[in-house]
């Protein structure tokens, strides 16, 4: 039997981290497949916290599956190339469990997908445990409930799911912990950016996306005190420049987000300023403006960019 690497995004996030920990698990549980969970990079403090609080090791870092002499890679928590491992194009997927658009994404043969509107890559990893009939241990349930916590900011943003509130009580219950104050130490932990370099910063959670033609990096840091970061802007603006220039961005949008207000300051640089205006509707001034309500990139930046971009 062949074996499987599973893994999310590169950067990854905690629900990247959770939902390739949980599907491989699944697999090999429920299924008798031979799958590892693997990640494409360090995880960040927000997942080591997580990680260290349920005693779980962080998976192994890999940067190519051919190098792991591996041929078959399940992907979870994201479907587009650029965003994968470095030689993704020249192995097979076998699988997707996803929960973002689909975009830039062929394959030679058919696979299995699993794409849901919710809000998290978790929350579709812990209702296929159910249906498969497989009880999770501690570790994993805190694991993809902690995945679920991130990526909604403990269920307040709008990227959260109908189903979502009911997915994070059984998981708290399953993990024994309480979702409120569990839930605000995982969001509090990821919000220690003053031992961040600039250039650790805008690379704690980004992501390329392909619109129409241009390379537009987009990243996000959650904080509870924008005008903190902000009064950094001199220095993350030269990282931000330094990175257009090294990967061949056309432009680089940086959401900073208020994890408290439920609002987010966009930092933008590049040549299409104009496009990012009309994406928000707002007036760049020194290169930065309010986003009142804004909280997910997913669902509250990404798919007004692709549209201005488009335009």
């Amino acid at each position: 039997m062949s074996k499987f690497l599973v893994f999310g995004h590169q950067n990854p996030d905690t629900d990247a981290i959770a939902s390739s920990y949980g599907w491989a698990y699944l697999e090999r549980t429920a299924w008798g497949r031979d799958a590892e969970a693997v990640a494409l990079g360090t995880p960040n403090e927000e997942t080591a916290f997580v990680l260290d609080y349920f005693g779980v090791e962080a998976p192994r870092v890999v940067e190519s599956a051919k190098a792991e002499g591996v041929s078959q890679v399940i992907l979870t928590d994201h479907n587009e190339f650029q965003q994968s491992i470095s030689d993704i194009r020249d192995v097979e997927v076998v699988a997707v469990i996803d929960h973002h658009r689909v975009a830039n994404f062929e394959t030679a043969n058919p696979l299995y997908m699993r794409l849901e509107p919710v809000g998290s890559a978790s929350s579709i990893v812990y209702r296929a445990s159910k249906e498969a009939g497989v009880e999770l241990p501690k570790e994993v349930a805190g694991l993809l409930l902690s995945g679920l916590i991130s990526d909604t900011l403990l269920l307040k943003s709008p990227t959260t799911a109908a189903s979502d509130p009911q997915v994070a009580k059984e998981l708290a219950e399953i993990a024994g912990v309480s979702l409120e104050e569990y839930g605000l130490e995982i969001l509090k932990a990821g919000t220690n950016l003053a031992s961040k370099s600039a250039e650790e910063l805008i690379d704690i959670d980004a992501k390329t996306f392909e619109l129409n033609g241009n390379k537009v990096r987009v990243a996000q840091v959650n904080t509870v005190d924008i005008n903190e970061v902000l009064a950094r802007q001199a220095d993350i603006e030269a990282a931000m420049t330094a990175s257009n220039a090294a990967n061949g961005y056309s432009d680089f949008v940086l959401m900073i987000t208020d994890i408290l207000n439920s609002n987010s300051e966009i930092l933008a640089l590049g040549n299409n300023m104009d496009k990012v205006e009309s994406a928000f509707n707002f007036k760049l001034e020194n290169n930065h403006a309010f986003l009142e309500g804004a909280v997910s990139r997913k669902k509250q930046v990404v798919p007004q960019l692709t549209d201005s971009f488009n335009a």
